[in-house]
């Protein structure tokens, strides 16, 4: 006999915006295999079975069915699914548009222990109110607006180009980058030769380091000369 999957549900409603007024039916069901899914949607009912698991990853692969009767009827034209690996989503639309809540799922009032509020959906209705719509797993191929890239990052490929970012003038050898200003040419001066002396002259700087011996603190160092004494005046 097949198992029932777990079957979980959430709710809008809205009297006045058609989007807003939907169930989400998830039917919670890793490892589908979609060439044996049979799915019936008419305005009062559904009904679903399936093969599911992965005997290679060590899930047994099973049947699974239900089928239930709705509180309220649905409109299937104007509903939505989508089989992934992890469940088989649904956006249900309600026929009726009007503010209340359905008092549950299904028509006959029992208990039906596979069937489960989806609190990562749910809202209360009275918290409802500019609430977003939550169809992660439906249309995600695309991601509009990142297609061209971000505006204005001008020398990195496929970003566009940050505004203001599209050459600092003067940094000539940086690839992309343009220059800052106030370092287009430094007098000729070596770029290598620069490092060096600011490296020198900030008393240390082991990134700078040509490889040339550097006396330690603590070395032989024995100081400055002694003085000669002064001979004696007649």
């Amino acid at each position: 006999m097949p198992l029932h999957p777990e079957v979980l549900w959430a709710q809008r409603s809205s009297e006045n915006d058609e989007s807003k007024n939907i169930l989400y039916v998830t039917i919670n069901l890793p490892d589908i295999k979609p060439e044996t899914v049979t799915y019936e949607l008419t305005p009062t009912s559904i009904s679903f079975a399936a093969k599911a698991g992965h005997a290679e990853n060590g899930l047994e692969e099973r049947d699974y069915a239900f089928k239930l009767d709705f509180f309220e009827e649905v409109d299937p034209e104007k509903s939505r699914k989508n089989l992934t690996s992890r469940a088989f989503a649904l956006i249900l639309q309600k026929k009726e548009k009007k503010a209340e809540f359905w008092t549950r799922l299904t028509k006959e009032k029992i208990k039906t222990t596979f069937v489960k509020t989806d609190f990562s959906k749910w809202v209360d209705e009275d918290e409802q109110e500019g609430e977003p719509i939550k169809d992660e797993d439906f249309d995600m191929g695309g991601m509009g607006g990142m297609g061209g890239g971000m505006p204005g990052m001008g020398g990195m490929p496929g970003m566009g180009g940050m505004p203001g970012m599209g050459g600092m003038p003067g940094m000539g050898g940086m690839p992309g980058m343009g220059g800052m200003p106030g370092m287009g040419g430094m007098g000729g001066m070596d770029l290598e030769a620069m490092m060096k002396s600011m490296g020198a002259g900030s008393g240390g700087g082991d990134s700078f380091d040509d490889g040339a011996d550097v006396e330690d603190e603590d070395g032989d160092d024995d100081g400055p000369p002694p003085l000669e004494e002064a001979e004696p005046k007649a």
